[in-house]
C-alpha cells in the first residue's frame, strides 16, 4: 500500500548511461594532443567504448558488489591441506576480465601504449578502484623482466595478454597472467635494504630458495611476483610464481589479509616464504636496480588513479548541483557553490592533464623524456595523490547527507582516496625522491625546467612562480627539511606550464590566479569571483556533446 504522505521530490536521478571518456573534456583532449594521427581513430573508438562500458550500470552494480563482498581467505581445504587461497566476488572477475581485454595491461609493445593505457586506466579505474592494483603490477612487471631476455621472452606475451583467466595453474597453460609485487617487510617498510628474507642458490643457473616474509603482498592470487630477497651478492630481485611448471603449489603462504580503510574489493595479505622456488631477475645485489623500473610505473599510475578518483568525484558533484535545487534555484546556479565546483574541476584537470604528459614521455623515450620522468614522476606522485582526499571530501560534501550514505558511491571514493598517496612510497619517500635526482642527475632538473620554460611569457603569474622555484633550487640549505614545500611547488609550477599551453584561458587563468598567484583561500570555493567560473564548470560537466 503506497504512503500518501510519501511523495519523492528534487531528488537527483542517477549519474549513469554516460560516456565517461568523451564526457571528460579534460581527458579526451589530453588523448588527442598526445597520439598521433594515424593511431588515433582507433584509440578513440577503443576509449569510447570503454567510456561506454564503465559508465553502465552493470559496471557500477560490479563495483559495488565487488566491495560489499570482499575476498576471503582460505588457508586450508576441508581435509587439512594448505592450499592458500583466496576467493572473490564474480563482479571482481568481471571487473578484472573487461579490464584485461580493453588493453590495461598492454602499454609497452603497441602505437602510443603508454596515452592509451593511462586514459584507459583513468576512465576504468571510475568504475571501481580495487581492482586497478594487479592490473598496475602485471604492466609495471615488464621493464624489469626485460632486464632477463629469457624470462621476458616467457612472460610478456602472457603479462600483455588480452585474456584474463582466473585460477592457479601453471602459466604455460594460461592465455594470460597477472603478476604482484613483495618489497615491504615487517621491520623496515619502505626501507627495502634492512630485508632479511635469504635467498639461497640451488644448482640450477639463476635458481634459489627463499626464507622470510613479506608484510604487504597484494593480489596473492596473481599468477608471478617480483620481490626483493638478501641472496649472497647481495639485496636480488626474484620471480616467484604460485604455481610450478610441474603443476605442483610453490610454497607461499597466506597468514593473513589486511583489514584496510579502503580498497576493500582487494586481497592485500602478508605471506611467508619457506623453501619458496624462485628465478633471479637481473644481477644478485642489484635489486633495486632492476625493480626500480616497476616502481616507477606504479607510481605513475599512482597518479592516473588519483586523478581518475577526482575526476569520478567532481563529476558527481557537478551532476548532483545540476538537478538539486536549493532556496529557489538549482545549487550549480548558486556564486558560491560555483565557486566551489569551480575549484574542484581546477585540480582535477590540472592532475588529468599532468598524468597524461607523463604517459606520453614513457611512449616517446627519449634521452630527455627519461630525464624529465625522473623528477616529474616522483613530484607528481607526491602533489597529485596528495590533492585527492580533500578534493573527494569536498565533493562528497556538494551532496550533503545524501553523499554521506552508502548508496551514493561517495563514502567508497573517500575511502579510496588516501590509497596512492601511501603505497609505492609516501609522500616524505617521495619529495627525497626528488631532491635525489636533483643532486645526483643534474640533466633530470634541466629536462624538468625545459618543460616548464615552454610556457614562459605565457602568464605573468607562471612566470613568476618559475622565478621564485628558481630562487629556491639555487638555495641548498636546510633542503630536507623543506623538500615537501619545493616538491609541492614543482609540481604546480609544472601543472600550472601544461594548463597555461593546453587548457582553455579560464582553466589556466583561474589555475594561475589560484595556486601560482596567491588568490586563493586555504578552502575550496576560495577562487576570485571576477573569473569565469560558469565556464570551467561548464566544461567539467559529465555529459557528453
Amino acid at each position: 500500500m503506497a504512503a500518501t504522505t510519501h511523495t519523492v521530490t528534487n531528488q537527483v536521478p542517477p549519474l549513469v548511461g554516460y560516456d565517461v571518456f568523451t564526457a571528460d573534456r579534460a581527458l579526451s583532449e589530453a588523448v588527442e594532443r598526445h597520439i598521433e594521427p594515424g593511431v588515433l581513430p582507433a584509440a578513440r573508438e577503443e576509449l569510447s567504448t570503454l567510456g561506454q562500458s564503465a559508465g553502465s550500470a552493470q559496471a557500477q552494480e560490479w563495483g559495488a558488489q565487488a566491495n560489499e563482498h570482499p575476498p576471503v581467505l582460505r588457508t586450508h581445504d576441508r581435509y587439512g591441506h594448505r592450499i592458500d587461497e583466496v576467493e572473490f566476488h564474480p563482479s571482481w572477475h568481471r571487473l578484472l576480465g573487461h579490464a584485461v581485454a580493453a588493453g590495461l595491461t598492454d602499454a609497452w609493445g603497441r602505437p602510443a601504449g603508454h596515452v592509451r593505457r593511462a586514459a584507459g586506466f583513468l576512465v576504468w579505474t571510475q568504475a571501481e578502484a580495487g581492482h586497478g592494483c594487479p592490473l598496475s603490477m602485471t604492466h609495471a612487471a615488464v621493464p624489469a623482466l626485460r632486464t632477463d631476455p629469457v624470462l621476458a621472452a616467457e612472460w610478456e606475451p602472457r603479462l600483455t595478454s588480452y585474456v584474463y583467466e582466473e585460477g592457479l595453474r601453471p602459466a604455460s597453460e594460461k592465455a594470460g597472467v597477472l603478476f604482484g609485487m613483495g618489497m615491504t617487510e615487517k621491520q623496515g617498510g619502505t626501507d627495502v635494504r634492512s630485508n632479511t628474507t635469504l635467498a639461497e642458490p640451488l644448482s640450477g643457473e639463476g635458481e634459489y630458495l627463499l626464507t622470510g616474509h613479506k608484510w604487504f603482498c597484494s593480489a596473492p592470487m596473481s599468477d608471478g611476483f617480483l620481490v626483493l630477497a638478501q641472496a649472497p651478492g647481495g639485496l636480488t630481485c626474484f620471480l616467484v610464481p604460485r604455481v610450478l611448471p610441474d603443476g605442483t603449489r610453490n610454497v607461499f603462504a597466506i597468514q593473513r589479509l589486511k583489514d584496510k580503510l579502503g580498497n576493500k574489493s582487494n586481497a592485500s595479505s602478508e605471506v611467508e616464504f619457506d623453501g619458496t622456488w624462485a628465478r633471479r631477475v637481473g644481477e644478485e645485489g642489484r635489486g633495486v636496480r632492476t625493480i626500480i623500473e616497476m616502481v616507477a610505473a606504479t607510481r605513475l599510475d599512482c597518479v592516473v588513479g588519483s586523478a581518475a578518483l577526482m575526476r569520478q568525484a567532481v563529476a558527481q558533484a557537478i551532476h548532483h548541483t545540476t538537478y538539486r535545487s536549493a532556496f529557489g534555484g538549482l545549487l550549480i546556479d548558486k556564486p558560491l557553490m560555483r565557486n566551489v565546483l569551480a575549484d574542484l574541476a581546477l585540480e582535477s584537470e590540472a592532475a588529468t592533464v599532468l598524468a597524461m604528459r607523463l604517459a606520453s614521455a614513457y611512449d616517446t623515450d627519449t634521452e630527455e623524456e627519461r630525464a624529465f620522468l625522473r623528477i616529474a614522476v616522483p613530484a607528481a606522485k607526491y602533489w597529485v595523490t596528495k590533492r585527492c582526499t580533500p578534493v573527494v571530501g569536498e565533493a562528497l560534501e556538494c551532496l550533503g547527507g545524501n553523499g554521506y550514505v552508502e548508496e551514493s558511491g561517495m563514502p567508497r571514493l573517500l575511502r579510496e582516496a588516501p590509497l596512492n598517496s601511501i603505497w609505492e612510497g609516501s609522500g616524505n619517500v617521495q619529495a627525497l625522491d626528488v631532491l635525489r635526482a636533483l643532486q645526483r642527475e643534474p640533466q633530470a632538473l634541466d629536462a624538468f625546467l625545459r618543460e616548464v620554460g615552454k610556457a614562459r611569457g605565457a602568464d605573468h603569474r607562471l612566470d613568476a612562480a618559475i622565478k621564485d622555484l628558481l630562487t629556491e633550487l639555487a638555495d641548498l640549505e636546510g633542503i630536507e627539511a623543506r623538500a615537501r614545500r619545493l616538491v609541492e611547488r614543482m609540481a604546480l609550477v609544472l601543472q600550472g606550464s601544461l594548463l597555461v599551453r593546453w587548457a582553455p584561458p579560464e582553466v589556466s587563468d583561474a589555475f594561475c590566479a589560484s595556486r601560482l598567484g596567491g588568490d586563493w583561500g586555504t578552502a575550496f570555493g576560495t577562487l576570485p569571483h571576477s573569473l569565469d567560473l560558469a565556464a570551467v564548470v561548464t566544461r567539467a560537466r559529465p555529459v557528453a556533446e
